[in-house]
């Protein structure tokens, strides 16, 4: 009746009722069917990139979730990035690093969703098992207006390139934001400049167009 629904609303609502232990392992199996189909279909094999929420990382389970999900497509586990946000992973540090060791002995990565909102020790982040860092869309909205954005994005590129990690920027809208980033020397970059959210039968489509 409602129509779509942002997972603004109804992401709590799966974790207030604790549904999203079994949405969470639901989303991790279905995005590596999703993969495996577009390589069935002609495509090359990417890198496919799930959230983790607040309440699945604090289960004591979600490594065994995750090693379920990776064991039943060993052959597609190198592609199956977990993007955690800074702010949660530094909640429990302590804990969450042995549970990020074990996901990468699985053969997937790890990606730190939202850098630059939290309050990260670069001890740690140095410490952590992770293969990229995502800066967050706040600082990239403001980029070709903000000489305090600039200097944020410029740093966190420059990090990251020190500590050896991937760097991508999330919410690309402009020509001009693109730009200033490959200046920057920015890795990757992701959002509408480059294409709206799209059901999977069209991803292989723009999988096939980019091969």
């Amino acid at each position: 009746e409602a129509g779509l629904v942002s997972p603004g609303l109804f992401i709590p609502v799966l974790e207030e009722t604790g549904l999203i232990i079994e949405v969470g392992k639901w989303v991790m199996r279905q995005a590596l069917i999703d993969l495996d189909a577009w390589c069935s279909a002609g495509a090359e094999p990417v890198r496919i990139a799930v959230n983790v929420s607040a309440f699945q990382l604090r289960q004591k389970g979600f490594v065994d979730d995750v090693r379920k999900v990776v064991e039943a497509r060993e052959d597609l586990a190198g592609s199956l990035e977990m993007e955690i946000t800074e702010s949660l992973l530094m909640e429990n540090i302590e804990e969450n690093i042995p549970k990020l060791n074990a996901i990468r002995e699985l053969g997937a990565t790890v990606a730190v969703d939202d850098f630059g909102t939290g309050y990260s020790s670069l001890s740690y982040i140095a410490k952590l098992p992770i293969s990229a860092l995502k800066i967050d869309r706040a600082f990239i909205m403001n980029l070709a207006e903000s000489p305090d954005s600039v200097s944020i994005v410029q740093t966190i590129i420059s990090l990251a390139h020190s500590l050896r990690l991937n760097v991508v920027a999330e919410g690309v809208e402009t020509a001009e934001q693109e730009k200033l980033l490959s200046l920057f020397r920015c890795d990757e970059a992701q959002g509408f400049w480059f294409g709206r959210p799209v059901p999977a039968d069209r991803t292989l489509e723009l999988l096939r167009k980019a091969v």
